[in-house]
């Protein structure tokens, strides 16, 4: 088991632009493994960016649905050239990486809210697709399934993640610890004075490494030329997310950060056996549990909204042979 430098990159995308937001991945991730990190972890939906203009308008009106169609036009499709490009980040640099995207499903056509996970030899290890989107993400993004609660293993130990309000749902972090994990992502959106507070109580609570990393943005980053842009968004002191980076360890105390009000990347060197260490004092899901009395079930199959043990367009089974 070995430690590892965490880099926590606080940046705002190029909105709604795929190619020039991977490029800005791309130099941010070398600044970060210049610096020594192992493991870079970028916000949530950084590629092409956070929706956020569901919290600044009405249902299917005020540009939404232009703005919508961008989204969709420029999200990450799995397996794909953006991702592909991460990918070869990843290996250019030698480093872990970890990145919030708008993914889009090549099956079902939905947009889902996701964290990717590549490696240093340049492979996508791994995928984590939000489980319930919050409040006005309903309108862009579809609810994931079990069978992305992913938890990788690492040289440096388990990682794995939740995506922002995930952090509140009890039962999801308790999934996650019942997996072992030592190093605990959690990007976000919430800029709120809780966010902070939150992370060292997960962390505290799973006796294990969290990196909660935000995106800082305000309405000067939004491009000119996007549907109803001057109407949504106003100038440097719109802001959209002004950031609340931070790393916290194993009990609970902050390594680094937070970071608040200005882009940057927040670096801090974890040990998985410091974590694991502490699970002596309190482990969740081990000696500290009572399985007699609680019980959590976990439905690890993935989820369709249709049943494929058939192609859709096949014949009925009594039609007669062509």
């Amino acid at each position: 088991m070995n430690a590892i430098t965490i880099a926590a990159v606080q940046a705002a995308p190029v909105f709604l632009d795929r190619r020039a937001t991977l490029e800005r991945l791309a130099a941010l991730t070398r600044e970060a493994a210049a610096a020594g990190a192992g493991l870079v972890v970028f916000p949530e939906a950084f590629v092409p960016g956070y929706p956020d203009w569901v919290w600044r308008t009405r249902p299917w009106q005020d540009g939404a649905r232009e703005l919508h169609a961008r989204l969709l036009e420029q999200a990450v499709a799995l397996p794909g050239p953006a991702s592909e490009a991460m990918a070869e980040i990843a290996a250019e640099s030698g480093v872990y990486l970890a990145v919030g995207v708008d993914e889009l499903s090549a099956t079902d056509g939905t947009l889902y809210n996701t964290l990717l996970y590549y490696g240093p030899e340049g492979r996508l290890l791994g995928k984590h697709r939000k489980l319930m989107p919050t409040g006005g993400e309903r309108l862009v993004w579809g609810q994931g399934d079990g069978s992305t609660l992913t938890v990788l293993d690492t040289p440096f130990g388990r990682l794995g993640g939740l995506l922002c309000w995930e952090s509140y749902m009890p039962l999801a972090r308790a999934a996650m610890y019942a997996r072992g994990i030592d190093i605990y992502l959690a990007p976000t959106w919430d800029n709120g004075e809780t966010w902070v507070p939150t992370m060292r109580h997960v962390a505290r609570e799973g006796r294990c490494y969290v990196v909660g990393v935000n995106s800082c943005m305000r309405g000067s980053d939004v491009p000119a030329g996007l549907p109803e842009r001057d109407a949504l968004y106003g100038g440097d002191e719109d802001w959209l997310s002004r950031g609340n980076t931070v790393i916290v360890g194993p009990d609970g105390g902050i390594l680094a950060g937070p970071l608040v009000g200005e882009p940057g990347i927040v670096y801090a060197e974890v040990d998985a056996r410091v974590a694991r260490a502490a699970r002596l004092e309190f482990d969740p899901v081990g000696h500290y549990a009572r399985p007699d009395v609680f019980e959590l079930r976990v439905d690890g199959r993935p989820r369709s909204a249709t049943d494929r043990s058939e192609p859709v367009d096949a014949p009925p089974a009594d039609a007669p042979p062509a």
